[in-house]
């Protein structure tokens, strides 16, 4: 079970607890590759928007959301602060952005990709961020600090973030910590903005918007027929459904996607924490192109930051991934370069073997191997 983090400001705050969604989107742009090979958007701007879906596709029915308040002097929000505790009761959804996209002058901006959502255990107050990311007097090592929220805040602001299962753990004991663990009881809900609290109203409402699913794969399928790069819409097929093909029948307890690990720009495509005696965390690298050796260098980044910094606080044997796409000649000078330099890596880490599995398109389906 995943905790994502969900940015909203002073305007759209309320309509969030009122209607009980959370969404992202962006300004003055709308879809137009749902179901279909092109699209006329230029290559940056699809892929951004890629990256948002590739960021819901890995929000679950029955995950956990916590609300982030955006600092706003002009509202009296002098601090940005956190609030929860709701889960997530829908599959993510697409609701384009045109006149018809549901609340969207009340809420003065677009959310293209939403899903529903329906109170967990729910505080007043919010927690500031000054007490959640700054404050570190009862922690007893670097490793306990929300990384992932201060990675977010210094590589730019996503939306749609998710933090770590121990991650989770801290900030909802501080929220509750920080309402002298008394939630309020109720089923509807807003926000008062003069005194900064969530608050139980009497009046329901029901959310009536569009409700579409979004297919992304006859545009992936497109671009590799013609051999472009399409890793983020890799990332997001995967996240959508591809996973459970790779990963059958194990009991994956958590997912993420673009993992901070460091201050620059070092990030993990995929990451999952599987639910086993001992319990494994398999970081992923997606590669759109055929395997090369040069690869491991990205891994070997991973591993040293789990070590460090995951591992600590949620004990794990470390299982990499590569995902590339399927080398027919697997005599290949490059594949048997990268094969023989795994069983080096394999021996010089302290890791459960390298997994190398590849994917093909055929008639339109995507399938996944597992190579070694």
């Amino acid at each position: 079970m995943t905790t994502h983090v969900f940015i909203v400001d002073a305007t759209t705050f309320k309509y969030h607890l009122e209607y009980m969604f959370v969404g992202t989107g962006m300004k003055d742009i709308s879809v137009d590759f749902n179901d279909s090979q092109t699209t006329q958007l230029k290559t940056q701007t699809e892929n951004t928007i890629l990256s948002m879906i590739a960021d819901f596709s890995r929000v679950k029915i029955g995950d956990l959301v916590i609300f982030y308040l955006q600092q706003n002097f002009q509202h009296g929000i002098y601090e940005g602060k956190f609030f929860g505790l709701f889960k997530v009761k829908s599959n993510f959804f697409f609701d384009n952005n045109d006149e018809q996209q549901y609340l969207k002058q009340d809420l003065n901006k677009s959310l293209t990709f939403r899903c529903l959502i329906e109170p967990e255990m729910i505080y007043a107050q919010g927690v500031t961020e000054w007490e959640a990311l700054d404050e570190i007097k009862t922690l007893q090592s670097p490793s306990q600090i929300l990384w992932s929220l201060i990675y977010r805040k210094l590589k730019g602001n996503r939306g749609n973030t998710m933090i770590t299962i121990y991650e989770s753990e801290r900030l909802v004991s501080l929220i509750r910590d920080k309402n002298l663990k008394k939630n309020i009881s109720g089923v509807n809900f807003s926000f008062n903005s003069t005194s900064q609290e969530i608050i139980p109203i009497s009046t329901h409402y029901t959310y009536e918007g569009r409700q579409e699913q979004l297919n992304i794969l006859p545009r992936l399928t497109y671009k590799y027929s013609r051999n472009n790069q399409f890793e983020t819409h890799l990332q997001a097929h995967i996240l959508q459904s591809g996973y459970k093909e790779i990963f059958k029948n194990q009991p994956i307890e958590w997912l993420g996607n673009e993992v901070s690990c460091g201050v620059g720009m070092q990030r993990i495509d995929i990451m999952l924490s599987i639910d086993e005696k001992p319990r494994k965390i398999v970081p992923i690298e997606l590669k759109s192109t055929c395997v090369y050796v040069e690869i491991l260098k990205q891994i070997q980044r991973y591993i040293d930051w789990l070590e460090q910094y995951y591992i600590p606080n949620r004990p794990s044997d470390i299982q990499p991934m590569v995902i590339c796409r399927e080398t027919v000649n697997k005599d290949s000078s490059s594949f048997q370069d990268f094969y023989q330099q795994v069983q080096i890596f394999n021996k010089e880490n302290n890791i459960l073997p390298l997994m190398y599995v590849e994917f093909k398109i055929q008639s339109s389906f995507i399938t996944f191997n597992q190579v070694f």
